[in-house]
């Protein structure tokens, strides 16, 4: 017989509609007490890792994840010797070698780790990255011609290229060889490359499918650097020095922040602080970013000023910001993506206004569909993967949106909730002919679409989902690390609980439950429709919190509604908030409930 929790704080049906529940089940719980009696972690710490599956014995490890423990031999990916044998004599004869990267986050970041190591041994490697909206995702012909008419005799793909059947045999016809480093997920036929690793294709048990295309590029550049060393070739680049553009590809495409992941960030934001990448600190700058940098910076800050040149302007000027050692360039660079992602943001507002207008006619007062799909003519191509987030974050469902053409087809992207593979549908769809093309990984895809295919594609995904999605919602409660009073979240406590970080995907921020706490004030801010406030237990602590975009929610409108001093149970995360070489705690509130 099934034996049901109570509630965290009794709290069935929180305002945005979610049961409140303790992170740790009981098993969890022992752990924790079991890790606290035996390390010298303080008790909330060890809840905070036991409820994210840490064992006693393997506690001391996680709080110092490094590289030299977590790394395996690069040679475990499928494929991965032959690859790095090619680049190695490629860099030993001095050839010309062209980079062809996505237009995202990841994209950038993997062409300019090797454009950077190139360097070091005197090679301007010329780069490629597609225009989203004129040449769409992944190789094709014309970008072959021009990286091979620029005298490229290997190209290397990095994050694209596991699918590009006909662009890597137009290249290889064009006498430049091709390498594929991705971790996009692989169908059953491989493409006739000179060499390709990636982790998910099907014949790889390297069991390192979550690490991001820069993270296997830097895989792929330790087997190579073994190579070149074996050959007596030297001096070699210092890849550790390189780990902050791994970082801010890990992080940015939201891969889980577990195992060799979380050493990679930890150690790579380390080397972002040290300012040695004028890219990154100019980017920084740019951002008008205070404090030392941190996870959040680079997934909510940095990340998106890199993908807007991608989104809305030039799809490369986020590699050559990265890839660039001159101070000047990279300067007027972060300028100009600062401005591209301010840009974008104006866009972005209109369009999500509009697909959630959309949304909230399409599901009514009923549950609605398991997924949402929608899409519009007056969308920007290169905004769909945005609305979509923004609806999976607002209705808690895989969402897909799709900026269209005249003729009804188009481009789209889309994001899924945790436990619903996104991508693995949209690969099938493809196969089965219900869409043009179309790929991804679990947690995001993207899709190609023709005419009147629109409507099947929807219903495919709510057919081929929806059993997934209800499992997934059915266990979908708010799930609560530890009470906490506003007292007790001072900046030692929140720098404290970040040596259980980075968190992020797969390793959770701790979310706080803040019980019977008094709203001293709120007022909304920003064009994003934040709404900030101020509350406190009654003792004369306040503590400062924000609800992001939350204006016109159920959660906005409770806060606005309590702001005279009305007493809410509070649930979210805490943050270090730098200001002038100040610091400050801040609550990010993600969830309210009326006691009682």
């Amino acid at each position: 017989m099934k034996i049901e929790v109570q509630a965290f704080l009794n709290v069935e049906q929180s305002v945005c509609g979610r049961r409140w529940i303790d992170r740790l089940d009981p098993a969890a719980t022992r752990m924790a007490g079991a890790i606290a009696q035996q390390t010298e972690l303080s008790e909330i710490l060890a809840r905070i890792i036991a409820g994210r599956g840490v064992a006693v014995e393997d506690a001391a490890r996680f709080m110092t994840p490094t590289i030299r423990e977590l790394m395996p031999d690069p040679s475990t990916l499928a494929g991965m010797d032959g690859l790095a044998e090619r680049l190695a004599d490629a860099v030993a004869a001095e050839e010309t070698i062209g980079l062809f990267g996505d237009y995202d986050v990841d994209g950038a970041c993997a062409v300019a780790l090797m454009a950077r190591y190139l360097a070091h041994f005197g090679l301007e490697a010329p780069s490629h990255i597609p225009d989203r909206i004129f040449e769409g995702y992944g190789p094709n012909n014309g970008a072959m011609d021009a990286l091979a008419d620029r005298g490229a005799t290997l190209i290397v793909t990095l994050d694209c290229g596991t699918v590009s059947h006909g662009p890597i045999v137009h290249a290889q016809a064009r006498g430049a060889e091709v390498l594929v480093v991705d971790h996009h997920l692989a169908p059953d036929t491989l493409p006739e490359a000179r060499g390709l690793v990636n982790p998910n294709r099907r014949d790889d048990i390297s069991g390192l499918g979550y690490l991001c295309a820069t993270g296997v590029a830097f895989m792929v550049l330790v087997a190579t650097n073994r190579i070149l060393r074996q050959r007596g070739i030297g001096p070699l680049p210092d890849l550790m020095a390189m780990l902050d553009l791994v970082a801010l590809a890990t992080v940015c495409d939201v891969v889980p922040l577990t195992g060799l992941n979380r050493a990679f960030v930890q150690r790579g934001i380390e080397v972002m602080r040290a300012g040695e990448n004028v890219g990154l600190s100019s980017l920084a700058i740019a951002a008008r970013v205070s404090g030392p940098l941190n996870p959040y910076h680079l997934g909510f800050l940095l990340g998106p000023r890199i993908n807007a040149g991608g989104r809305i302007g030039d799809a490369g000027l986020g590699a050559r910001l990265l890839s660039t050692q001159d101070e000047y360039e990279a300067l007027t660079l972060a300028q100009r993506l600062d401005e591209l992602n301010a840009e974008r943001q104006r866009i972005e507002v209109a369009a999500v206004e509009q697909a959630v207008a959309t949304a909230e006619m399409e599901i009514g007062e009923g549950p609605g569909p398991a997924v949402l799909v929608t899409g519009s003519s007056e969308w920007h191509q290169g905004i769909v993967g945005l609305v979509a987030a923004r609806l999976k974050e607002r209705f808690s469902r895989p969402a897909f949106a799709f900026a269209l053409g005249a003729g009804g087809g188009g481009t789209g992207s889309g994001r899924s909730i945790p436990r619903v593979d996104l991508g693995k549908a949209v690969v099938d769809a493809a196969s089965g002919g219900i869409i043009l093309k179309g790929g991804g990984h679990a947690m995001a895809a993207g899709a190609t679409i023709g005419p009147g295919q629109l409507g099947p594609f929807r219903q495919y995904l709510i057919d081929m989902l929806t059993d997934d999605v209800a499992a997934a919602r059915s266990s979908d409660g708010c799930r609560i690390d530890a009470a906490l009073t506003a007292r007790a979240a001072t900046t030692d406590f929140v720098h404290m609980i970040e040596k259980a970080g980075p968190f992020g995907a797969g390793n959770p921020t701790p979310v706080f439950a803040f019980p019977s706490h008094q709203v001293k004030f709120a007022e909304i801010v920003g064009t994003g429709g934040h709404v900030r406030c101020s509350i406190g237990a009654g003792d004369g602590a306040n503590l400062k919190a924000i609800a992001f975009r939350a204006a016109s929610t159920p959660l906005g409108e409770a806060l606005l509604k309590a702001r005279d001093g009305q007493r809410l149970h509070l649930a979210g995360s805490l943050s270090i908030d730098n200001w002038q070489g100040r610091e400050s705690v801040q609550l990010r509130i993600i969830d309210a409930a009326v006691p009682g």
